[in-house]
């Protein structure tokens, strides 16, 4: 569908529909004069691929007021649009978690966690050789997540905190069903990131958020 440059923290998909919903997805709610300049076209041209996009039910608007004159109007993705993002095999994976733990017992599922938290870690560490400070391997660690779906990219806090964000959550009906995932990860990147370091998930996907924001400190 597309290709992610973490570097500079753009996408480059193919059509230009397909960058509008790419944009909204990495960027979260925007007005058509916002899409525009992100995309390099007028405001117009941007409000005309939205609606465009709306009559397929693939975006929303909301007004917001911000004081006198008339309120702005933001655009964003819709439960539907959401769906074009892959979810690996979701219903699969669900149905075959279920029936492991109903078979089996939770702890099997726990078991089946615990193997792919250690196997991603022992990745994630290779990897990770040779970077050295903080700041270099949550780059990395951001370049692994979005190999594997994640859309992550990885940049400094105005407060120097380190941010790590993944946009989508390729796991998300699995982590929806079975939150030990959302654990699991997160247990991961305090292992690989050193046991020092602080690490606060302040946005978080299954909990009904746009996107999850770890918030990573040095605290040696």
């Amino acid at each position: 569908m597309s290709s992610f440059d973490l570097e500079k923290d753009t996408w480059s998909p193919r059509a230009p529909s397909e960058r509008l919903l790419m944009t909204l997805k990495m960027r979260g709610a925007m007005t058509s004069a916002q899409i525009g300049a992100e995309l390099g076209i007028t405001g117009e041209a941007a409000r005309q691929q939205l609606l465009r996009l709306m009559e397929d039910g693939l975006v929303e608007e909301e007004r917001r007021s911000a004081g006198r004159g008339r309120p702005s109007v933001y655009w964003h993705l819709t439960d539907k649009a959401n769906t074009r993002f892959p979810d690996t095999h979701a219903a699969l994976t669900v149905d075959i978690l279920r029936s492991i733990e109903q078979v089996l017992g939770e702890e099997a599922l726990n078991k089946i966690i615990a193997v792919r938290e250690r196997s991603s870690q022992g990745q994630y560490e290779a990897a990770m050789s040779d970077c050295a400070g903080l700041k270099q391997r949550v780059a990395k660690l951001a370049e692994l997540r979005n190999a594997e779906g994640y859309m992550a990219t990885a940049k400094e806090g105005e407060d120097g905190a380190m941010l790590l964000i993944e946009n989508h959550c390729p796991i998300c009906a699995a982590a929806t069903f079975c939150q030990g995932f959302c654990r699991a990860e997160k247990d991961v990147f305090q292992a690989v990131l050193g046991k020092s370091v602080s690490i606060e998930r302040t946005e978080h996907i299954v909990g009904g958020g746009r996107r999850c924001t770890y918030v990573i400190r040095d605290g040696a």
